[in-house]
């Protein structure tokens, strides 16, 4: 894993202070020695409220004022007793959209780690994903950590989710970026660390890929396929030298499994992959990773493929 130096926390709401991602920010600053930039892209016009007899007035600032305004309330932020120990630096700045003014900064300063807190849903107290937050899964340009738990774990246990098959065109060198930053934050917040891998039957992949159902009776197939699965799973992670009982292999939908074996072994941590390619194939692509993320409880670190020449 690429060592941190420069940690970017994107701050949403100006009026909230997002406790998870400042806590999870703050643990790895302290353990690598990062610095930690609070950053707010304003997109449009703040608004001042001021008293008079007859009751308030609302004056919208130019976007100087807010840009001012906006740093005032990330420097109150910064403040919060969560970072305290860290090196912060509180920013602002008129940018949109928010996800592109996101991405441009985290460029700019060279960050190492994007960070975003998800926000409840009232009504079923599951944590909700916001547009900003699906852009930043297809267009951050280092990886990005979606805090979904504000709570402060007593042990860290990370679990890296990895397709040694390289199923959907996936890149063959993602699974070994996925496994070094896996085996990094479980280093670094000393936590253990697991491995994970969901596999459908060779005739649900093969109907899948074209399309129609296939009615093909073949037992010794499905052994070469199974045994296939286990032999490139299991060599992947003895090189890394991950015990057996730290190995999840599962046969089910992905999305359903990742989930279950999460729960079991109290997964603090789940580092997965993500690629974006044409825009009929992102949509495939957005939908199974939105299972996933839904039914996810504990926080998310999306990795993505190197660049061409990086």
């Amino acid at each position: 894993m690429k060592k941190l130096r420069r940690i970017l926390v994107a701050i949403a709401d100006l009026h909230h202070i997002p406790g998870g991602a400042l806590r999870r920010a703050a643990e790895l600053a302290r353990a690598t020695g990062a610095r930690v930039e609070l950053f707010h892209a304003v997109t449009e016009p703040l608004t001042e409220t001021r008293g008079a007899r007859s009751g308030h007035t609302y004056l919208q600032l130019t976007s100087e004022d807010s840009v001012a305004a906006a740093r005032k309330l990330v420097e109150r932020i910064a403040r919060s007793a969560l970072l305290e120990g860290c090196s912060v630096q509180a920013i602002a700045a008129w940018d949109r959209p928010a996800h592109e003014a996101i991405v441009r900064h985290a460029l700019a300063t060279r960050a190492d780690l994007i960070i975003s807190g998800t926000r409840s849903r009232s009504l079923t107290n599951r944590l909700l994903l916001r547009h900003t937050d699906w852009e930043l899964v297809r267009h951050a340009p280092v990886p990005l950590l979606l805090v979904k738990s504000a709570r402060r774990a007593r042990k860290a246990v990370v679990l890296a989710a990895i397709d040694p098959l390289h199923a959907n065109a996936k890149p063959a060198r993602l699974d070994g970026r996925i496994l070094d930053t896996a085996q990094g934050m479980a280093a670094v917040l000393k936590g253990t660390l697991h491995a994970f891998h969901a596999y459908v039957p060779l005739t649900v992949s093969l109907a899948a890929g074209f399309g129609e159902p296939i009615i093909w009776d073949s037992t010794a197939a499905e052994h070469a396929h199974t045994a296939l699965v286990i032999k490139e799973f299991t060599r992947e992670l003895r090189k890394r030298r991950i015990p057996p009982a730290r190995r999840h292999l599962r046969l089910g939908d992905p999305a359903a499994e990742l989930d279950i074996v999460a729960q079991k072994i109290r997964a603090t941590l789940v580092v997965m992959g993500a690629v974006s390619r044409s825009r009929l194939q992102e949509l495939f692509i957005g939908s199974t990773a939105e299972r996933v993320l839904d039914e996810i409880d504990c926080d998310v670190l999306i990795i993505k493929p190197r660049a061409a020449g990086s």
